[in-house]
């Protein structure tokens, strides 16, 4: 069923619904605790699969997730600092040659009013198959949206959707999966391994365990070989950076 355009009686009664209860569901999702799961099971470093703690959904990827090099970032979609690298992820792995997939996790920050309802709109997006578009399309389009009302925000989350999908997404569905219990649970449980690996800031990367610091100088191993950087900030140094350790893990698998 195609609800793209327009909106029904149904429709519109779901949305303001779903405005409502993003307000509720705010501290339950930013407090990740996620009591009832046992993060013991999980290993926080492997691509991990849908099961019933993280709501059926599992992690999502950009790029093969089989590709030999895995970096895994914790974002908020209102994180400056977050959209402003987005572009710089995505093309270290146009580059890659298929050698790099990056895991995303939600990370949320308290301060950030409409983060919660970002990351979840995302979920809700990925459910119908569109998380990196949607995902890209919240990152590139973030002072749009970033301080916007409750009523502002849902338009153009539902504007957002209808552009990545180009009119082949089910509307009311989408607005029905953001206030889920499905995609609370997802983003409860990324702010559980978040909070478990001690998240200090957004965005944050791991590599094999290891936390690279792209805002100052520092150094992580991989296979053996030492990476060390002054500062990957400027320009296109954290692409750089990325491809190095790609470089490296990759030579020593060969």
């Amino acid at each position: 069923m195609k609800k793209m355009r327009g909106f029904s009686a149904i429709g519109v009664i779901v949305i303001v619904t779903v405005v409502a209860l993003l307000g509720v569901a705010t501290f339950a999702i930013i407090d990740g605790n996620n009591n009832a799961t046992n993060f013991n099971d999980y290993d926080f470093y492997s691509v991990i699969e849908a099961s019933k703690d993280n709501g059926n959904i599992g992690d999502h990827v950009k790029g093969d997730p089989k590709a030999p090099v895995l970096i895994f970032e914790y974002a908020d979609y209102q994180c400056p600092g977050c959209a402003s690298i987005n572009p710089k992820v995505n093309k270290a792995i146009e580059q890659s040659g298929g050698d790099l997939a990056i895991v995303y996790r939600s990370y949320l920050l308290s301060y950030h009013q409409n983060g919660t309802a970002a990351a979840s709109a995302a979920e809700a997006a990925g459910l119908q198959g569109y998380w990196k578009e949607y995902a890209d399309k919240l990152f590139s389009e973030q002072a749009e949206w970033e301080y916007a009302t409750g009523s502002e925000r849902t338009a153009l989350f539902n504007k957002y959707f209808d552009e990545v999908t180009d009119g082949e997404g089910d509307m009311e569905k989408f607005n029905e999966d953001i206030a889920s219990d499905e995609v609370s649970k997802k983003i409860g449980f990324d702010m559980g391994i978040g909070k478990r690996i001690d998240i200090q800031a957004t965005p944050a990367f791991y590599v094999d365990g290891q936390w690279i610091d792209w805002s100052e100088a520092g150094s992580v191993t991989v296979d053996g070989k030492e990476i060390t950087w002054d500062s990957a900030r400027g320009g296109d140094d954290f692409v750089k950076l990325l491809l190095e350790i790609v470089e490296a893990k990759t030579a020593t698998a060969d």
